[in-house]
């Protein structure tokens, strides 16, 4: 199998950034007097597209406000945080770096929105790796559904077996699998069972480079 492009997740992949995720989603939830945890987090919301992350909460504790405003801060919060504390994933630039020397093509495809994305991208001085920024806000179906991978594949001018995606959540694996595309798993519990249809299985993005220079 050639591998001609790799398509990365963000948050979780890129950045650093699904803690900010959880503590706006904590924080904010507990100004209307509902309690959740980083665990709750990661069990319902995380790896969705925010609009959907809002009306989760809204659905589950009755919440008296719109999606909109509850998106709308989030949004603002997770990327205050982003600006003042976001940091690269371990590895990333050196990944990033080798896939442009063997000319890989590199696509983003994200849950967040434009705004998230700019906020990541000029926050690590992505702008220069991904020509192709495709984020689930622009799709009819988020994640799990695969549309946003198959955006990606599709302005890629490529093939999904020349593709492998990076991800980091299990939302976005069943995307990236119903989107019939190689898929690496990054996460520290990769290990665990709900990870269990991915391809390649890692802890960080250096395990990542150290397999792709094997097969390039």
């Amino acid at each position: 199998m050639t591998i001609k492009n790799v398509i990365f997740d963000m948050d979780g992949v890129l950045i650093d950034s699904e803690p900010f995720w959880a503590e706006a989603q904590i924080s904010i939830l507990a100004r209307y007097g509902i309690n959740i945890t980083d665990d709750d987090c990661e069990k319902y919301t995380r790896g969705v597209r925010v609009d959907e992350l809002a009306v989760i909460w809204i659905d589950m504790f009755h919440l008296d406000i719109t999606p909109a405003a509850l998106k709308e801060e989030i949004i603002q919060t997770v990327c205050l945080r982003i600006t003042a504390e976001g940091k690269p994933m371990a590895g990333l630039y050196e990944l990033l770096d080798f896939l442009k020397s063997k000319q890989i093509q590199l696509a983003l495809a994200t849950s967040s929105n434009r705004q998230v994305i700019q906020a990541v991208f000029d926050k690590l001085k992505l702008w220069d790796y991904f020509p192709i920024q495709c984020t689930a806000a622009d799709e009819e179906l988020a994640k799990p559904h695969p549309a946003v991978y198959l955006s990606a594949v599709k302005k890629l001018a490529a093939s999904v077996r020349e593709c492998v995606i990076i991800e980091d959540s299990v939302t976005g694996l069943i995307a990236a699998k119903a989107a019939n595309i190689r898929t690496f798993i990054v996460n520290p519990n990769h290990n665990n069972d709900r990870f269990a249809i991915a391809d390649k299985r890692v802890a960080t993005l250096n395990d990542v480079l150290a397999i792709l220079k094997s097969e390039l």
